[in-house]
């Protein structure tokens, strides 16, 4: 189970490591977006520096319409569990994002009267 924090506005925040390919771990923190139907959404600028495989463009909805990202093979840590997931990257991406494919695998419990977020 890993703790998250509320933010100002009620976003989801949760600290997760991302692993480049040298195996150099870098701790971050990540938003929950639940409108990104994804596993995780970076800056293009960010998944280069982790020197993560490129393996496509794609095509997917967004806020502003249909646009295209490229699509990287990364590795992040969550809840000491690492994971190899595509990471959808784009210019315009300012956090780093998790989405909902995660609520798959983890569940999420969120009680914002007692300013309690998790995932297990």
């Amino acid at each position: 189970m890993i703790q998250g924090r509320f933010g100002d506005k009620g976003q989801i925040y949760f600290d997760i490591n991302l692993i480049d390919t040298d195996g150099l771990s870098l701790s971050v923190e990540a938003m929950l977006d639940t409108g990104f139907t994804e596993l995780v959404a970076m800056n293009k600028q960010d998944v280069q520096s982790l020197d993560w495989v490129f393996l496509r463009q794609n095509k997917l909805k967004s806020a502003q319409g249909e646009s295209f990202f490229d699509v990287y093979l990364g590795r992040v840590v969550i809840d000491d569990q690492e994971f190899e997931v595509t990471v959808f990257a784009g210019d315009e991406i300012r956090e780093i994002l998790l989405g909902s494919q995660w609520l798959k695998i983890f569940k999420l419990t969120a009680d914002y009267s007692e300013n309690e977020v998790t995932l297990e």
